[in-house]
Order: C-alpha cells, then sequence, then structure tokens
C-alpha cells in the first residue's frame, strides 16, 4: 500500500530530515515509526499526508506517486488517509460533533449521511453521549479520541499518527493503543510514530527506528 523509494527531504537552509529513506507498509499492517526527538518522524508522516513534498525519491500510496501529484488532485489523494496529532488540532468553538462531522462536510455529503456516520465514529470511541459538548470541556484522553473519531469518519483505508499518546498517561495511552488495533483488525493500515519505547516492546509490532533522519532498523 505504502513505499517509499530512496525518499530525502531537505529543508531550505539545507537541513536533511530525511535521507535515501526506503521501506514498505503492506496493506492491512500496523507498524511504529520511533526515533530521537528529530530524528525526522513527523517529516515522514507529512510526506504521505502530502503536508509536505519529498526533495527526492518517490512516495507511492497504492501505486501512485504522491509526492508529485497536482495541488488539484491532493485534496482526493488525502481521503486515503485518516492524521492523528498529539496536540489534537480541535476547533474549540464547535462541538464534538462538528469536529468530527468537519472531514464529511469537507467531501460533501448529504446531512442524513453526515450525522450516520459521525454518530458511528463516536461509538467507537466511546463518545455517544458528548457530541453536543465542547473540546475545551473535555479531557485530554476524550479530546485524543474525538481526533481519532475525526480521522476514522471518512473511512480512510490508513490511518497516521504521530505521537498520539505523548500527552497522556499509561492507562490512557493503552486505551488509545487498543483503539489503532481495532482499525487495525478490520484492515485499516496504521503507522504510529511515537517515542515510547515500553509501549513498542509491549505491543510487539514492525517498528522502523529513524535516526539523523535515517532508517536505522526495521524489524519486527
Amino acid at each position: 500500500m505504502l513505499q517509499f523509494i530512496n525518499v530525502s527531504k531537505r529543508y531550505p537552509g539545507g537541513a536533511d530530515a530525511l535521507k535515501n529513506v526506503n521501506f514498505e507498509l503492506e496493506k492491512g499492517e500496523m507498524a511504529f515509526l520511533t526515533g530521537h526527538s528529530g530524528a525526522g518522524k513527523s517529516t515522514l508522516l507529512k510526506l504521505i499526508a502530502i503536508l509536505e513534498r519529498s526533495t527526492q525519491g518517490q512516495v507511492m500510496l497504492d501505486n501512485q506517486n504522491i509526492g508529485r501529484l497536482s495541488k488539484r488532485l491532493v485534496p482526493y489523494a488525502r481521503r486515503k488517509i485518516g492524521m492523528i496529532f498529539q496536540d489534537h488540532r480541535l476547533l474549540h468553538d464547535r462541538t464534538v460533533f462538528d469536529n468530527v462531522a468537519l472531514p464529511l462536510i469537507i467531501a460533501g455529503l448529504d446531512r442524513h449521511e453526515i450525522q450516520r456516520r459521525v454518530r458511528a465514529a463516536l461509538d467507537k470511541v466511546n463518545l455517544l453521549g458528548k457530541e453536543k459538548r465542547y473540546p475545551i470541556t473535555l479531557s485530554g484522553g476524550e479530546q485524543q479520541r474525538i481526533g481519532i473519531a475525526r480521522a476514522v469518519v471518512n473511512r480512510p483505508p490508513m490511518i497516521l499518527a504521530d505521537e498520539p499518546t505523548g500527552n497522556l498517561d499509561p492507562a490512557l495511552s493503552e486505551e488509545i493503543m487498543q483503539l489503532f488495533e481495532q482499525f487495525n483488525q478490520v484492515g485499516v493500515t496504521v503507522l504510529v510514530a511515537t517515542h515510547d519505547i515500553a509501549l513498542i516492546e509491549r505491543m510487539n509490532y514492525r517498528t522502523l527506528v529513524l535516526s539523523q533522519g535515517e532508517i536505522v532498523s526495521n524489524h519486527g
């Protein structure tokens, strides 16, 4: 499903965020991406989400070189990906329901279908009773689950998560990871960037290790 072929990313000023990265992620696989702070984890995820473009090499998603897509086609390619951020990126002046509905509104779905899908997504993350609340009134773990519901409401075949448990205690981290496993069990491809080594060791999935922008280990 996903393939990096000799991918490098250089930012203006000459800093290499990624250097000659090669790996594949199979359809329906779950894997971790780890490495020190500044190793290039976020950059790698941004290339997959087409928030950044590679300087050289190919990022292939479903046999399509997404790094060379025209601006007009980028939104359609992004619908294949649900992105989850450490800082949630929620709209605090909108209700939980409206936050989760946003990708469906952008995609142009009708009101009935939006309501059905949003409720299904909130049910999956155990927030169905809180759809009229505002994110600011909920806990950090609940806010992260709103972000997950928003990422999966479009039913994307792939989920990317950038340090999704970075601000959560171990028990909540475990809950969030169990959610990712549930999505993976129904065929969703999942890539989680994290520096939580204990979590990685407990869960026993393939792990890609980045150091100074290079993959130094690919095992599991």
